[in-house]
């Protein structure tokens, strides 16, 4: 265990389980923090001490897993927390989609503004970067033909003229 005083490891505690809260960290990833900063533990004996496999537990602290409410449950109450319900926090709102600077002439101009940071939107650019998995396949519109061999349809009119 941890060399840490009673009111240290009850701020740390504390500092988890608002980090979870705010959505900041994953319910997996605050039962391994807790698991390592506040016990000590290796996954091998925390999982012993909780009655569950290690795999259960990597499982868990990794959000790869599908545990009871009953394991998560007893797996808090080791830190003296319990599950329950609580009040959510409110919703990030975005600032006006239409806002106004100044240009070079001294004059209001109204730019688009996404209220999102450059930092957000590389993150969830590189974010779905990961995502996409490419499998080889052709760009939409190309429809299994390209530019080069693709025919054109002909039309006939009723009059006999192609269109």
């Amino acid at each position: 265990m941890n060399t840490m005083t009673g009111e240290e490891r009850k701020r740390l505690i504390e500092e988890i389980m608002q980090l979870h809260a705010e959505g900041d960290i994953s319910l997996g990833m605050a039962i391994r923090r807790l698991r390592l900063e506040v016990t000590g533990f290796d996954q091998e004996t925390f999982a012993r001490m909780c009655s569950m496999s290690t795999r259960a537990l990597y499982q868990l602290e990794t959000d790869k897993g599908n545990p009871t409410l009953s394991t998560v449950d007893s797996i808090l109450r080791k830190f003296g927390l319990r599950m329950g319900l609580m009040k959510a926090i409110a919703p990030y709102t975005k600032p006006s989609p239409v806002a106004t600077q100044p240009t070079s002439n001294g004059r209001a101009a109204a730019t688009k503004s996404t209220g999102v940071s450059e930092a957000a939107n590389a993150y969830e650019t590189n974010r779905k970067a990961a995502r996409t998995v490419s499998r080889g396949a052709k760009p939409k519109g190309a429809a299994g033909k390209s530019a080069a061999t693709a025919k054109s349809k002909v039309i006939k009119r009723d009059d006999g003229s192609t269109a």
